[in-house]
């Protein structure tokens, strides 16, 4: 299980991300970013490479896909907030995309 994220690290893992195109969400302890590719094949490839991820660090995005699009929120359901967790998967996303 993961700490919820304190004022530091918030101020030093997220602003990386923030400056990427994450952004906090509204009326929640959340960070959220859409993806863009060239097509549903590249969308869902994604999604796929994603996936293994998440489940191999049992840490599980919220996602909506259409089209070419994948939208991402990630957020600690057992903390309630943001954790170290959310900060790793963002991360790991941004780098799947290239």
């Amino acid at each position: 299980m993961s700490d919820k994220l304190s004022d530091t690290a918030r101020k030093t893992t997220l602003e990386p991300l923030l400056e990427n195109g994450w952004s906090m969400v509204e009326g929640r302890d959340a960070i959220h970013k859409e993806f863009k590719f060239g097509d549903f094949t590249e969308a869902f490839g994604f999604m796929t490479r994603a996936a293994i991820w998440a489940e191999k660090w049992n840490h599980h995005p919220e996602w909506f896909n259409v089209y070419n699009k994948v939208q991402i929120t990630l957020t600690t359901h057992d903390v309630d907030g943001l954790s170290s967790l959310d900060v790793k998967l963002a991360r790991k996303f941004d780098g799947l995309v290239g």
